[in-house]
């Protein structure tokens, strides 16, 4: 029987030109570069400049992943666009994207999961293929974080940086195995009764305000490590699999600590993690699809390995991805 998968063509990434290592940020906020690396793992993020927008980002991680893919925005007819920091409140980032694409065909649209957005762009996309409502989409995480953060609040300003990553799919016929290249499962979780452990105190119909970042970071520690653990485990049932048939994980990047100890709980090798947390800090929906495009970059990640991505944001949400690249 043929059962068509989402395979992914082709990634790239985008930072901005700014570099701010946690020397630098000591000058301004009341830290230290051992505080910060001892607590986080994190040595240096990358921050927007004022006039810099979450489109700006989006549209260089797009270009990359559609050169890598061989592929022009004429042979895309979906964008979906993970970001918790859009250019405005209306319309979508992704119609912005679209149009700079030069794409006039189509459909784009925003999902809003904060942390766990690109999870969920990707699973919401592979539904779209799936279903044969598209053929070809590209699938964006992107994020201007530091304009929601509150500079002096050491405890969250120090974590976060702004950068974009995306991948390009591609529906494909395939035997409906696990031999076939593409996205194999998903599973994603939401739990909004944990609102107040991390959240934005702003919005258009509350404060009429952007608000800044709130987190309770132990109690988002806690539930991070038991909530990545049990959807990663979830989406290898579902596969019929085990962490020993994986050849890389690609977490999203909050914090080294919330890595190494999901990495314990899971009994996996933390040498096939890929981690890019140190040098680009939680990019938020980002980080997902920027240590994605590192590792293919680089060249870790090659055809024929099964990647398992995870993810866990605000709300709670949380969710995981398993694809054969």
């Amino acid at each position: 029987m043929t059962v068509t998968r989402s395979v992914i063509r082709g990634c790239g990434s985008h930072l901005p030109s700014r570099l701010v290592t946690n020397e630098e940020l000591a000058k301004t906020v009341d830290t230290t570069d051992e505080w910060i690396t001892s607590r986080t793992g994190i040595k240096q993020r990358y921050l927007v400049g004022d006039d810099e927008l979450t489109s700006d980002l989006a549209f260089g991680a797009a270009n990359a992943a559609l050169e890598q893919a061989g592929m022009t925005p004429d042979d895309i007819d979906l964008i979906v666009l993970a970001t918790t920091s859009a250019d405005e409140t209306f319309p979508a980032t992704a119609t912005t994207l679209q149009a700079r694409l030069g794409m006039d065909h189509g459909f784009a649209f925003d999902i809003q999961a904060v942390c766990s957005g690109f999870v969920y762009a990707l699973s919401t996309a592979d539904s779209f293929l799936a279903t044969g409502k598209a053929k070809a989409a590209l699938v964006v995480g992107a994020e201007s974080f530091s304009k929601l953060l509150d500079w002096d609040d050491r405890g969250t300003c120090v974590l976060f940086g702004d950068g974009a990553g995306a991948v390009v799919l591609e529906a494909q016929p395939g035997e409906g195995t696990n031999a076939d290249r593409g996205i194999i499962a998903t599973k994603l979780h939401s739990d909004g009764r944990l609102h107040d452990a991390l959240y934005v105190d702003g919005g258009p119909s509350s404060t009429q305000t952007t608000g800044k970042v709130r987190m309770k970071g132990k109690e988002v520690f806690r539930h991070a490590v038991e909530n990545l653990a049990s959807v990663v485990r979830e989406v290898l049932d579902e596969a019929g699999m085990t962490m020993d048939d994986i050849d890389w994980l690609v977490p999203h990047q909050a914090n080294k600590r919330i890595l190494d100890a999901t990495a314990r709980r899971l009994n996996f090798d933390p040498d096939k993690i890929v981690v890019t947390v140190d040098r680009h800090a939680n990019t938020s929906a980002a980080s997902v699809p920027l240590a994605l495009a590192e590792a293919v970059g680089d060249g870790r990640i090659q055809p024929g390995h099964l990647v398992l991505m995870e993810a866990m944001g605000g709300g709670f949400t949380w969710g995981a991805c398993l694809a054969r690249w």
